[in-house]
C-alpha cells in the first residue's frame, strides 16, 4: 500500500497539504468574489482558479512561478479565442479541434507539461458551451483571469511560506519508497517467492523510486542555504548512499536456498531486511512531522543468530563437509549488512544534527543531478511528423474530439457535449496503457461518484450539508489526483453534480444524462485509442541503445573511482543516476507495454533479463566499491589497479559490442584475472575476484539479451 494512502502518514503527505491548499484557495476565491457580484461571475473566477490549481504542484519556487503562470496566459487566451468563436457554430468546431491538437502537442515537454495541457483542454470545453458578444467575452476572460492571478499569488504565498516543510515531505516519500524496495529484497530470502517474479517486481519499483527520487534532487538541491536544508540535504545524500549500499547486497539467491534451505538462518535475513525497511520508515515519518529521528529498533538478536550460523557452517567444513561456497556468501551478506546498519544509523544522525552550511561538494555544479526542462517551439516544430508519437497522439485526440461533438449534436436529449469532450481529454492519453487505466478509473469514479451524489440530494438536500460535501471533494479531489486517479474521479463527480444541483436545482435527469455522456466518451475514446497508435515496443531499440550507451560511461566512471584517480565520487555520482533514470524508463516502457494487446508485445522475457544484467553490473560495482572499503588494511593498490585495469577494459569492450551491431555477433573477449594474486598476500583478494569473474560474466549475457530484443521486434 503506498504510504500516503496509510492514515498514519496520510496526513502528513504533502497530497494532503496539495488538497488543503487548493481547496482553500478555490473557496476563498469563490467567496470573495460574491462578495461583490453575483454566483455567475463567481464561477467564472473560481474556474479560472482551478485551472491554474491544476499547475500547483511541489517545485522549486522560481520553476513553480514560471510554470503557473505559463498556464495563466496560455488558459487566458484559450478562453477568450473559444468565447470569440462560439457564436459561430462551424468555426467553433474548427477552432475545438485545432485547440485541441496544440495542447497535445505540449507533451513534448515531458511530465511536467501534462498538468498544462490538461488545464487548456479542460478551460477549453468550459469556453464552448457560452454564447456571448465580443465584449462579453472579453470581459469573460478577464474575469476568468483575475480568478487565475489570484489563485497563482495565493499559491506562491503559500509555498514560500512552505518551501522548507514541502522539502520534507518530498524527502520523506523518496524514503518511504526506499523502504517499499527494501521489502522487496526481502523476499528474496523466502523460498516461497519465486526468484524471477521477485526480480520484475524489483525492477518495476525501481522506476518509481528513480521518480521519487529524483523529485528530491530536484527540490532540494536546487536551493540549499541554510542551517534546515542543510539538514535535507544531508539526509538525501545518506539515502542515496544507503541505496547504493542496498544494491550492493545482491547475491547468489538461488545459491544461499540451495545450501540454507533447511537453515533458520533465511528467515532470519528476511527479518532483518524486513526491521532495516521498519528503520527507514520510522526516519521518513519523523521527517514529515518535522521531528529528529532516533533509532528504536534492535538488529542484535538477529546479527547473533547469523553469526552462530557462520559459526556451524565453519564447525561442518572442519568437519570434512563442502561448504565453503555457502559460507562465503552468506558471510558476505553479514558485512554488507553490517554496512547497511551503520548507514542508517548515520541517516537517524543526519536529522538530528545542526549543520552551518550545506554538507555537499562545495561549490560543485549541480545541474547534471536536476531534471533540465527546455520550453523552446522549434521541440514541437520538430515533431511534426507522422512517425513521432506524441504528432499521433495529438491527431488522435484531435479526432476523437470532433467525433465526440459529431456524436452529442445527434443525441436526443439536451446533452451537454462539454462532458463528452471532457471524458475523452481526460481518458485519452499517450499511451494505450494509461489510456487503458483511466478509461477504467474515470468510468467507475463516476458511477460511483454519481451515486454518491444522488444519495446526497436525496438524503442530506440541506444547503449547508452540501457545501460541507463540496468542500470535502474540493480536498479529495486534488489530494488523489496523482495518487489513485479513481478516487479523484470519485470527487471530482461529486464535486461538479453538486455545484451543477446549486446552479440549477430543478434538473432531475442532471446524474443520469452525466452518467450516460461519460460512457459516450469513454466509448469514443476506446475507439481513437487504437488509431494511429504508438505502441512501446516501437521505442525499445533507442532506449536499449540509450542504457547502454549510459551504462559505458557509468563504467568508466566506476572504475576510475575503484582505482582511486578521482578526488571524490561526483562524477560516479552523476553517472549511476544517469543509468539508473535510463533504466527506469526502459523500465516503465516494459510495463506499459505489458497492458497492451498481446499482438504487441515484444520480447518481454529478453527485456527483462536485459536489465536485471544491467541492474546487475551496477550491484557489482557497489559490492566492489563496499569490499575495497572493508579491506583497506594492507591494501596492494598497484595489484589490484591492475586487476580492476583489465576488468574495465573487458567490460568496456563487451558493452560496446552490444551497442555496435556489426560487432556483436563475434565472440565475447575473454580475458583472463590479470594479477598474479599468490605473490601479494591480501585478505580481499577471494571477494574482489569473485565479483570481478561475475562482472564479466553480466556483461557478456547483455549482448545475448540485446540481440534477442532485437530479433524479436525486427
Amino acid at each position: 500500500m503506498h504510504y500516503a494512502l496509510n492514515l498514519r502518514t496520510f496526513f502528513y503527505s504533502h497530497y494532503f497539504y496539495l488538497g488543503l491548499r487548493f481547496a482553500a484557495g478555490l473557496v476563498g476565491v469563490t467567496l470573495i468574489t460574491l462578495q461583490f457580484a453575483d454566483m455567475a461571475t463567481a464561477m467564472t473566477v473560481c474556474i479560472g482558479a482551478l485551472c491554474t490549481a491544476l499547475m500547483d504542484m511541489p517545485s522549486p519556487l522560481r520553476h513553480k512561478f514560471n510554470e503557473m503562470s505559463a498556464s495563466v496566459l496560455l488558459c487566458s487566451a484559450v478562453t477568450l479565442l473559444i468565447s470569440l468563436c462560439a457564436p459561430l457554430h462551424w468555426l467553433l468546431m474548427i477552432m475545438l479541434v485545432v485547440v485541441s491538437f496544440g495542447a497535445c502537442m505540449m507533451v513534448v515537454y515531458g511530465k511536467k507539461s501534462m498538468p498544462l495541457q490538461l488545464a487548456t483542454l479542460f478551460i477549453m470545453t468550459m469556453s464552448m458551451e457560452h454564447d456571448m458578444t465580443v465584449r462579453q467575452s472579453f470581459i469573460h476572460t478577464g474575469l476568468f483571469t483575475l480568478g487565475a492571478v489570484a489563485y497563482l499569488a495565493y499559491a506562491m504565498g503559500i509555498s514560500w511560506i512552505l518551501r522548507h516543510r514541502i522539502k520534507q515531505q518530498v524527502l520523506a516519500e523518496a524514503l518511504f519508497e526506499l523502504a517499499a524496495y527494501i521489502d522487496i529484497k526481502a523476499d528474496f530470502y523466502d523460498a516461497r517467492h519465486n526468484l524471477t517474479e521477485q526480480f520484475n517486481k524489483l525492477i518495476r519499483h525501481q522506476s518509481l523510486l528513480a521518480d521519487r527520487q529524483q523529485a528530491s534532487r530536484d527540490l532540494i538541491l536546487r536551493a540549499h542555504n541554510n542551517a534546515r536544508d542543510a539538514i535535507v540535504v544531508q539526509v538525501h545524500v545518506c539515502m542515496l548512499d544507503l541505496y547504493e549500499l542496498i544494491l550492493s547486497t545482491h547475491t547468489d539467491y538461488a545459491l544461499l536456498r540451495a545450501h540454507l534451505a533447511d537453515s533458520p538462518v533465511m528467515q532470519t535475513l528476511h527479518d532483518l531486511a524486513y526491521k532495516a525497511a521498519r528503520d527507514i520508515e520510522s526516519v521518513a515519518y519523523d521527517v514529515t512531522r518535522k521531528k529528529s529521528s532516533y533509532p528504536e529498533i534492535s538488529y542484535e538478536p538477529e546479527m547473533n543468530a547469523i553469526e552462530a550460523e557462520l559459526a556451524a557452517i565453519q564447525q561442518r567444513i572442519d568437519d570434512g563437509k563442502p561448504q565453503q561456497e555457502a559460507l562465503a556468501v552468506l558471510r558476505a551478506q553479514r558485512n554488507k549488512i553490517r554496512a547497511i546498519i551503520k548507514m542508517i544509523g548515520e541517516l537517524h544522525q543526519a536529522s538530528q544534527k545542526a549543520y552551518d552550511t550545506t554538507p555537499f561538494w562545495v561549490d560543485a555544479d549541480m545541474g547534471p543531478f536536476l531534471s533540465q526542462q527546455k520550453y523552446e517551439f522549434r521541440m514541437i516544430l520538430s515533431h511534426l511528423r507522422l512517425d513521432s508519437p506524441i504528432f499521433r497522439f495529438s491527431l488522435r485526440v484531435a479526432m476523437a474530439i470532433a467525433v465526440g461533438l459529431a456524436v452529442a449534436a445527434l443525441l436526443p436529449y439536451a446533452a451537454h457535449s462539454y462532458w463528452i469532450v471532457l471524458t475523452i481529454v481526460i481518458i485519452l492519453k499517450p499511451s494505450f496503457s494509461m489510456t487503458k487505466q483511466r478509461r477504467s478509473d474515470r468510468i467507475i469514479g463516476t458511477i460511483i461518484g454519481c451515486v454518491v451524489t444522488a444519495l446526497i440530494i436525496k438524503f442530506l438536500n440541506y444547503p449547508a450539508l452540501i457545501l460541507g460535501c463540496l468542500v470535502l471533494a474540493t480536498v479529495a479531489t486534488p489530494t488523489f489526483i496523482y495518487l489513485r486517479y479513481r478516487y479523484a474521479a470519485i470527487a471530482v463527480s461529486i464535486m461538479i453534480l453538486l455545484q451543477m444541483h446549486l446552479i440549477a436545482p430543478g434538473n432531475h435527469n442532471l446524474i443520469m444524462e452525466r452518467l450516460i455522456d461519460t460512457f459516450i466518451g469513454a466509448a469514443v475514446a476506446t475507439v481513437f485509442s487504437f488509431v494511429l497508435a504508438s505502441w512501446e515496443y516501437q521505442t525499445l531499440p533507442r532506449l536499449v541503445r540509450e542504457v547502454l550507451s549510459v551504462n559505458l560511461r557509468y563504467m568508466q566512471a566506476s572504475f576510475d573511482l575503484l582505482q582511486g584517480k578521482g578526488k571524490d565520487d561526483f562524477a560516479y555520482r552523476i553517472e549511476r543516476k544517469r543509468l539508473m533514470d535510463s533504466l527506469a524508463m526502459l523500465s516503465s516502457a516494459l510495463v506499459r507495454m505489458l497492458d497492451e494487446p498481446s499482438s504487441k508485445q515484444r520480447a518481454v522475457e529478453d527485456i527483462n533479463l536485459f536489465i536485471v544484467q544491467n541492474y546487475l553490473l551496477v550491484a557489482h560495482v557497489a559490492a566492489l566499491r563496499a569490499i575495497l572499503r572493508r579491506h583497506t588494511k594492507e591494501l596492494p593498490a598497484a595489484a589490484v589497479n591492475a586487476m580492476l585495469t583489465d576488468s574495465h577494459d573487458q567490460v568496456v569492450e563487451t558493452l560496446t559490442r552490444a551497442l555496435d551491431p556489426h560487432k556483436a555477433d563475434q565472440a565475447p573477449l575473454m580475458t583472463p584475472m590479470a594479477a598474479d594474486t599468490s605473490s601479494v598476500p591480501w585478505s580481499g583478494w577471494p571477494l574482489v575476484q569473485r565479483r570481478i569473474r561475475l562482472l564479466q560474466a553480466d556483461a557478456v549475457k547483455i549482448i545475448v539479451h540485446r540481440e534477442a530484443i532485437l530479433r524479436d521486434i525486427a
